[in-house]
């Protein structure tokens, strides 16, 4: 746990972010199309998506009404599978145009080494993969016999590039819990220098497989594994922002638990709706490109992710530290919202 004078602190530092709000990560939700048919997707992707993908003037459209972007502005292109696009060169060379940089998240499928060079010259500046097991256990997860030979290609090129900030995400779940500590080792030896760990939270597919939804035990054996290789210093291992996870806090992560969904991270859906992370409930959503103007969209609605006091409910109205986690990751208030979807806390502390 972090000292109560950094908790004090951060506190203070998180109360004016969401003051400040600037917006400085957004996600563009460019298309639901994937190749894949991962059985933990929250989006419940196919290769046949009900959205047309949304066009890139559009979307750019409504970047422009941007007026004075963060210095440190940075658009993640997510899906679906992004590389189904072929115009992401474009798109990233307009972004680029903009003095704004881009990224992508990306199941690596289709990353080869054309399309590696052609991203690079379009400015991407940022990757990240999933890995989701070795052979056997990436494949059944992401539904796919010889995924994890595309993905382990993807990964080389990656790396082969010092400019990009790559990382690499992995779902921990029942199958691949005890393989961390190879995938930790593969990834290790190809060069990989930052790996973040996730859980799943029950939405979409995921919540018709309990395969993938650690105990307490288990959740607890991951954090472990964490705190027990980010002494060794050879990769940043960390766990993912997804959730507040008590004494575990400073073990696991370089900062305290901030939920920036809707203060700092926005995004353009599918079908031009405005959101914060694309994973949360729709019934979230402030607007819509098509109707109202972006930025002034960004300005002046997202109240319920800027103050979250509706959320202190159930378990959460007299939890001891809610000021610290504030109801834990956003996109856990799915359904009727009495409570939150999952508790890291109460997997680690069950709440009295």
């Amino acid at each position: 746990m972090f000292s109560p004078l950094k908790r004090l602190s951060f506190r203070k530092f998180r109360k004016t972010e969401t003051l400040r709000h600037e917006l400085n990560y957004l996600f563009w939700e460019c298309t639901t199309r994937c190749m894949l048919n991962c059985l933990h997707c929250g989006s419940d992707c196919h290769v046949d998506s009900t959205h047309p993908d949304m066009p890139s003037e559009d979307f750019l459209k409504a970047l422009d009404t941007i007026d004075t972007p963060a210095k440190n502005f940075i658009v993640a292109l997510t899906g679906g599978e992004p590389l189904l696009r072929e115009d992401l060169e474009t798109v990233g060379l307009e972004i680029r145009k903009r003095n704004m940089r881009w990224g992508m998240v990306s199941n690596g499928h289709l990353y080869n080494q054309e399309r590696h060079k052609a991203l690079l010259n379009a400015g991407m500046g940022a990757l990240t993969i999933s890995v989701d097991g070795l052979e056997d256990n990436h494949d059944w997860l992401r539904n796919m016999p010889g995924s994890f030979a595309r993905v382990d290609r993807a990964i080389e090129l990656a790396v082969s590039s010092h400019r990009l900030n790559f990382d690499v995400v992995t779902c921990v779940n029942r199958r691949n819990l005890i393989e961390l500590p190879s995938i930790y080792n593969y990834l290790l030896a190809k060069g990989v220098k930052a790996w973040r760990l996730f859980t799943i939270v029950p939405i979409g597919r995921a919540k018709e497989n309990p395969e993938l939804n650690l105990s307490d035990s288990e959740f607890k054996e991951m954090l472990d594994f964490i705190v027990e290789h980010r002494k060794k210093g050879g990769m940043d291992v960390k766990f993912s922002c997804e959730g507040y996870v008590g004494a575990y806090e400073s073990k696991v992560r370089d900062t305290p638990f901030f939920c920036r969904a809707g203060i700092n991270i926005g995004s353009m859906l599918i079908d031009g709706s405005v959101s914060a992370c694309p994973n949360i409930d729709r019934s979230f959503i402030q607007g819509n490109i098509y109707n109202d103007n972006f930025h002034q969209i960004w300005q002046t609605k997202f109240k319920p992710f800027r103050d979250r006091s509706w959320n202190r409910v159930g378990a959460c109205s007299n939890c001891k530290d809610y000021r610290e986690c504030l109801g834990n990751g956003f996109h856990n208030w799915y359904g009727d919202k009495s409570k939150p979807l999952v508790c890291h806390k109460a997997k680690l502390e069950p709440v009295k």
